[in-house]
């Protein structure tokens, strides 16, 4: 079963246009879209920095450990988790379905501000996902079935 819709160009730029709207209100380093299995599937901000591949893979068993957290306890779910260090903080919520916002930035920011941010920036990014997904239900890529180590079939005609 597809988690994630084809994505075209135009998707892409969105979803880029979106981050970046993002990052200049919350002054945030980088903010990644990742699905719950932990691939990337668009950032923007300061990618030299960090390990994007890695930290979208830990993101996301975080947020899912969080899940079953939130289970133990008798609540539905948790829908965001935020870790704060002393340079930098990392806050993750939830998108939709199958996708993770995650967003890097300096400590002395606050959280609220991103939060608040947040808010605006998921429901846009939740709608351009489903907008993509309408475009041809059914279709799409399930990541976590993907061959890491042997991608060239999904590069194949068919």
């Amino acid at each position: 079963m597809p988690t994630l819709p084809q994505l075209i160009e135009d998707d892409v730029q969105r979803l880029d246009e979106t981050l970046r709207e993002f990052n200049a209100q919350t002054d945030a380093t980088t903010s990644l879209i990742i699905d719950k299995g932990g691939f990337l599937i668009a950032h923007h901000g300061d990618g030299e920095q960090f390990d994007l591949t890695t930290i979208g893979a830990l993101a996301s068993g975080a947020f899912m450990a969080n899940q079953t957290i939130a289970e133990l306890v008798n609540e539905k779910n948790f829908s965001s988790i935020y870790q704060q260090g002393e340079k930098f903080s990392m806050f993750v919520c939830n998108v939709d379905e199958h996708c993770l916002l995650a967003v890097i930035f300096f400590s002395q920011v606050g959280v609220g501000v991103v939060k608040f941010y947040a808010n605006h920036a998921v429901k846009k990014i939740a709608q351009q996902l489903g907008i993509a997904g309408e475009r041809n239900p059914g279709a799409g890529l399930d990541l976590s079935a993907m061959n890491v180590a042997d991608p060239q079939s999904l590069f194949r005609k068919k």
